[in-house]
């Protein structure tokens, strides 16, 4: 029985030998055995819903497409003027072709005046009245007799401005018109102006925007404060 068990146990590991070798020989008889473990045909790349259903598998981020310079949008905010309240309703008349609708809107604000263009006093009542009826003739309907006490009493005023720039622009303007008597001064005096504010505008409107501010002499377009 003891010599039965023994060549029992040989012959076991006879036949392990035998396999090792043989496993051996068939790795290095196969020429590609990386294509064959491998089987590169079959590799496919995972998108969309299955990369979402890996979990915890590592995930490599999608490549983020250039950046470019970012398409003009529409202007946020311009405001027209300043205005004077009589003179408010002649410039939104003007914009009415634009058919602005909502994106049009108003502000008023209290500032000082540093220049203004004046008629000087003229005497008395009757006086400045024939001056201002001369004004009209002209097509000038933007004035203000000063009737208070002092020694501007029954000046007519043409305007006021933050610069003297301005003022001269509406100077030149009156003096085209035929207004002789007109001169620029200091004036410092808060005034209420009124502003035109336009939102949303894109490059075409805002260039009809504008171009409209330019028959006004003594005003300006900018950015919304």
């Amino acid at each position: 029985m003891r010599t039965f068990f023994l060549l029992l146990l040989a012959a076991n590991a006879a036949l392990f030998a035998w396999s090792q070798y043989a496993s051996r020989a068939d790795s290095a008889s196969d020429p590609e055995p990386e294509r064959r473990q491998f089987q590169p045909e079959k590799i496919r790349v995972l998108q969309g819903k299955e990369l979402a259903g890996l979990s915890g598998a590592a995930r490599v981020p999608a490549p983020k497409p250039a950046a470019g310079p970012a398409p003009a949008g529409p202007s946020a905010c311009v405001e027209w003027g300043g205005f004077a309240p009589a003179e408010a309703p002649r410039a939104e008349q003007a914009l009415a072709p634009l058919s602005l609708g909502s994106r049009l809107s108003q502000r008023r604000s209290e500032e000082t005046a540093g220049w203004w263009v004046f008629i000087p006093p003229q005497g008395n009542r009757a006086a400045a009245q024939k001056k201002t009826a001369e004004l009209k003739s002209l097509g000038v309907e933007e004035f203000f007799v000063l009737q208070d006490e002092g020694r501007m009493r029954w000046a007519v005023s043409l305007g006021v401005f933050s610069t003297e720039e301005a003022a001269r622009k509406r100077l030149e303007e009156l003096r085209a018109r035929g207004v002789r008597s007109a001169q620029t001064g200091e004036r410092d005096t808060p005034v209420s102006k009124v502003w035109w504010q336009l939102r949303g505008a894109d490059a075409p409107l805002l260039a009809k925007f504008r171009e409209t501010a330019q028959g006004f002499a003594g005003t300006e377009v900018r950015d919304c404060p």
